[in-house]
């Protein structure tokens, strides 16, 4: 028993010292509520946020570091930005970047690093989404399309959209324009799921199947 508890005890404490933790999330947005409970895709995603006073950010998932590496390169070249290799470096290879500036800022807040602790405290204005003749979005979604293509032509990019339940209309509009200029109809909303209203017709078709909404 001794030897066994010698064991279970040294399994723990490598489990505890191995474990990697998720990092706290960059940008905090209070999604709205919704019954529906589809999961959202967590591969090849370019996903744009709004917070609740409406500023518009744009990242790209975590594990597509070729992508976002031609995103950025694409960017810096069109624009004329001027990025370093360690201005691009921190937002292809940092799985927390998200870019939350227009491009006038942009090297200035690569500089700092897409770490959320570099970026804590930095007022970021959000990517301009205000009129067609001002919507910088629409580029990053542009960049973001021949990436993907580039990279591999059979994959699929899965546009996802995550507001804040206090963004207001005129920042969606924008985002819609952004998508509808790059031929993107189709995207997923991110909620948090609840469960049926009681009496209702999913409430009551749940319980005629059987299977609820939310386990």
């Amino acid at each position: 028993m001794t030897a066994m508890c010698d064991v279970a005890f040294l399994l723990l404490s490598f489990f505890i010292l191995a474990t990697k933790f998720k990092p706290p999330e960059a940008l905090t947005v209070t999604t709205p509520s919704s019954v529906y409970t589809k999961i959202a895709l967590d591969q090849n995603v370019v996903m744009v946020i709004m917070d609740h006073e409406g500023k518009v950010y744009f990242s790209v998932s975590d594990k597509n570091v070729e992508e976002k590496r031609e995103i950025i390169n694409t960017i810096n070249t069109e624009h004329s930005l001027g990025l370093t290799e360690a201005d691009k470096k921190a937002f292809y290879a940092n799985p927390t970047a998200y870019i939350g500036v227009p491009f006038s800022q942009l090297k200035s807040m690569l500089d700092r690093g897409s770490d959320p602790a570099a970026l804590k405290g930095v007022a970021m204005p959000g990517i301009p989404t205000q009129d067609s003749t001002n919507n910088e979005l629409r580029d990053w979604v542009a960049a973001a399309v021949a990436a993907f293509y580039a990279i591999n032509p059979l994959q699929k990019m899965n546009v996802q959209v995550k507001g804040d339940d206090a963004a207001l209309y005129p920042s969606f509009s924008g985002v819609i324009w952004a998508f509808k200029k790059n031929d993107q109809l189709k995207f997923q909303l991110i909620t948090s799921p609840i469960a049926a209203p009681p009496g209702s017709e999913l409430d009551k078709a749940e319980a005629t199947s059987g299977k609820k909404t939310i386990e």
